[in-house]
């Protein structure tokens, strides 16, 4: 049972890598017209083990070994396509064709139903032509434009109304700090509130596009007026394209799941047609069709499509989205304006998103609008145009100036707009005179009660671009420390250049009140290549360590998990290539027992148990970790480098070295690990992730319990991060040989939950799981299932995720055991992405 279980576990995490002796077939399915068919699955005659799916694009692999074999292809609404393909040394490549059987199969579906209802028949016609008259279909150049525009709507309690009215009144006196009456300032505090409403963002831009996954923007004109954490979108082309010739559109910025387009195949299926109104525009006839989902659970769109009769091309289109799975906003509408070259293709040329998001305390409304022109359809591009950078903002984007502005605006601005730039402008140029800068200065520096009792010191130098900070008293209090109380205070310094390099630190030192010892940690981190993430970083800590410090909250306070640690660390990261990442760290450390400390007796209320008594030795300890994500998409600033992800996993390894005498090192141990991880989504269906992990010790000449490594006990009632934890598992395990752990979780994004009636209404999100552990030398395996529910929820401008959970585990060492558990989670504003 060992022997096979073990045997499990390889296999799977050598197939996710690399299968050994076995050779890459790979390839594209497509339809009549050259479109990929999303989700197609391939299979083995005779041998139906040996399958793959398609992903979204059309794209599969399998390995098989070298021979002859017969592949049989299948995907709803095209013939089975069965192919002989010979398998050979080296990757093979072959891409199938499959016949539509869709408008074949449709005919017979409602057909009384045709006759009173023309807009499927207008429809299916459009969907026959689409992939002529879908410009993304050819390569193609385009010039554009895009004006983002955010008003906001505040609303204040009356405490808030005081506070603004009091500091309203301190800003007079900040203003004027010479005591001369400001016969403006009145007007300047309207203006300053009318500006503070709004937010403005322009962008001029060429579009290139080569094809599938080709596409290369170059940003020549950025300008953004207002708060930069705004909650505008689509201020760039590559992260979001709406494409509704497409069967799905992914909008991973925007929506949890791809969603289904009105102009597809797929989308006949999921979607209702009804014609509204006939009417002449000139001598064409338009058609107004409503759109209407069959099933909200999938189908997330609704409104209307208008199509030019006879020549059977979108004119217009005007369509919202359902508010259950966007990320961020409330509602969320999509506009585009069609022109028609020789009637034979539908071209973009005007595109406005409407979209909003409200709090407690204000509500959000944004539009932006983005104008396309000058279309090339012949482009030549030069060899490598195109590659994993998908957008270039020109390093002289953000220093053009109003006459550029006037010439090149496709969009003319609101009278609000004019004004608004108008106001920004001015107020930019009040407040960045010397004598107002140095007001603001000393306001910001100045010394408060309040500032020392609780909010900390700052000060600022704004020509050197420097800031340090003193913390307050109530920071300096450690009420709950190992070895009692502490008096903690604490310094931080931060430096900006000019070119995006930074430094900053943080110090503290901490005096123990009930063993008068002093401890202290100084922490300084250097970005010298921001590109790159080039970041160097010096340590020197003298302070407790814990021993598992990656363990459950029932044993993590424990006195024999904590011992005293001196050490100084120099460490350093790096992009060596796109997607390859290089961390090292040197650390040198000289580790003590506690047994000499005194300690608060609160064994009656939390028991605890004695320190771990040893004698002090020293260790000189090397780590170093690569990781790589291939073909990792990327945004190229001036300064400065925005990674967009990748559909590939990250594969990394972890080596660590003890390295003995060194520095009169007393350690002596190797410690390798590996693992793949990664999140993708499967169509409408929702996001899977899952993570891969193996390691050993490969040497334990000398291993020190603080370098043991082990798999951490669950938590009771919270649900830890399923992709690195367990839920049931009852015991830490401390590991020197091989041990594998494999975790995997879906969220179906309503999928599935939201074709229980009513159940789209709550918001409310299945999430499924599993998780398997082996560790051979404590003849320890462990597996388990789990299901939950989850919801998201507005808190404070961010979103608050709860998920309640059931968990089963079962394993060789334990009997089958439920258990309940809850989670809060904050998602990422910057990638709009969740830990898990």
């Amino acid at each position: 049972m060992k022997f096979k279980t073990l045997l499990l576990f390889l296999c799977l995490f050598v197939a996710a890598t690399k299968g050994y002796g076995q050779v890459l077939l790979k390839g594209v399915v497509v339809d009549e017209n050259n479109i990929s068919i999303p989700f197609a699955k391939l299979f083995v005659k005779n041998s139906a083990d040996l399958r793959t799916i398609a992903d979204a694009n059309g794209y599969y692999e399998m390995r098989l070994f070298q021979g002859e074999y017969f592949l049989v292809i299948t995907s709803p609404g095209f013939e089975t396509l069965e192919a002989y393909v010979t398998i050979t040394e080296g990757t093979v490549e072959k891409n199938y064709r499959l016949q539509s059987t869709l408008f074949q199969d449709l005919e017979g579906i409602e057909a009384s139903a045709k006759k009173s209802n023309p807009g499927r028949e207008i429809m299916l016609k459009v969907v026959e032509k689409r992939d002529t008259i879908n410009p993304w279909a050819y390569p193609h150049t385009v010039e554009g434009y895009i004006k983002a525009t955010e008003k906001i709507e505040r609303f204040e309690s009356n405490k808030e109304k005081r506070q603004r009215k009091k500091k309203s009144e301190e800003d007079d006196e900040i203003i004027d700090p010479n005591g001369i009456e400001d016969p403006f300032a009145e007007k300047r505090k309207e203006d300053e509130e009318f500006a503070n409403n709004m937010n403005l963002v322009e962008v001029d831009f060429i579009r290139h596009y080569g094809g599938r996954n080709e596409v290369k923007e170059i940003r020549n004109a950025f300008d953004q007026r207002g708060n930069k954490r705004n909650t505008l979108y689509y201020t760039t082309t590559v992260k979001s394209n709406f494409n509704f010739f497409d069967n799905l559109l992914h909008l991973d910025d925007l929506h949890q799941t791809p969603v289904s387009s009105p102009i597809s195949g797929p989308g006949i299926l999921s979607y209702k047609y009804r014609l509204e109104e006939q009417y002449m525009e000139g001598d064409l006839k338009i058609n107004k069709i409503k759109i209407i989902p069959r099933t909200t659970s999938t189908s997330t769109l609704s409104g209307y499509i208008y199509v030019i009769d006879s020549l059977w091309l979108v004119q217009k289109l005007d369509l919202s989205m359902e508010k259950g799975n966007l990320l961020v906003y409330d509602y969320f509408s999509i506009y585009q304006e069609f022109s028609h070259p020789g009637d034979s293709m539908c071209v973009l040329k005007k595109q406005v998103l409407d979209y909003g998001v409200a709090y407690k305390d204000q509500a959000s409304t944004n539009t932006t609008v983005v104008d396309f022109s000058n279309y090339n359809f012949t482009p030549n591009f030069p060899p490598k145009f195109f590659n994993n950078e998908l957008s270039v903002t020109e390093s002289s984007a953000y220093e053009k100036d109003s006459t550029f502005w006037k010439e090149k605006r496709k969009v003319e601005l609101t009278e609000e707009e004019l004004k608004y730039i108008a106001v920004k402008d001015s107020i930019y140029e009040y407040q960045n005179r010397a004598e107002y800068l140095d007001s603001i200065d000393r306001e910001f520096n100045r010394i408060t009660v309040l500032k020392v009792l609780w909010w900390g010191i700052d000060r600022r130098n704004r020509e050197k671009k420097t800031q340090w900070s003193i913390s307050s008293f109530a920071a300096l209090l450690r009420p709950i420390y190992i070895a009692g109380p502490r008096v903690a205070p604490g310094f931080s310094y931060f430096k900006k250049w000019d070119d995006e390099r930074t430094l900053d630190s943080d110090t503290e030192v901490s005096i123990g009140v009930l063993n008068a010892d002093i401890k202290g940690t100084t922490d300084l981190r250097f970005r010298y290549d921001p590109f790159h993430f080039g970041t160097a970083r010096l340590r020197f800590s003298h302070d407790f360590d814990a021993i598992r410090g990656y363990d459950a909250i029932t044993q993590i306070y424990k006195r024999d998990n904590f011992i005293e640690a001196t050490s100084l660390m120099l460490g350093n990261e790096y992009e060596v290539l796109n997607g390859l990442y290089l961390e090292t760290n040197g650390t040198m450390t000289e580790r003590r027992s506690l047994r000499d400390y005194k300690f608060l007796d609160t064994d009656d209320i939390l028991p605890n148990n004695d320190p771990t008594d040893f004698e002090g030795y020293q260790a000189f300890i090397l780590d170093v970790t690569l990781s790589f994500t291939p073909n990792q998409k990327y945004m190229r600033e001036p300064k400065r480098k925005v990674v967009l992800g990748s559909k590939w996993p990250t594969f990394y390894v972890y080596y660590e070295k003890g390295i003995p005498k060194i520095f009169g090192s007393d350690v002596n141990h190797d410690y390798i690990a590996g693992g793949i991880m990664q999140t993708f989504k499967i169509g409408t269906l929702g996001t899977s992730s899952y993570h891969m992990r193996a390691g050993q010790f490969l040497n334990t000449k000398v291993l020190k319990d603080a370098d043991q490594k082990f798999h951490r006990r669950s938590d009771p009632i919270w649900f830890s991060n399923p992709l690195h934890s367990f839920q049931g598992l009852d015991s830490t395990l401390p590991t020197q040989k091989i041990s594998a752990e494999v975790h995997f979780v879906h969220h179906d994004n309503g999928a599935i939950i939201n074709k229980i009636p009513f159940m789209k209404k709550t918001r409310i999100g299945l999430v499924i799981g599993a998780g398997a552990l082996y560790v051979p030398e404590r003849n320890w395996q462990h597996y388990e299932i789990l299901a939950g529910l989850e919801r998201n929820f507005k808190f404070s401008k961010r979103v608050l995720r709860i998920g309640v959970y059931g968990a089963l585990s079962d394993g060789n060492n334990i009997k089958p055991t439920p258990t309940w558990k809850v989670s809060f989670a904050i998602m990422n504003n910057r990638d709009l992405k969740w830990n898990f």
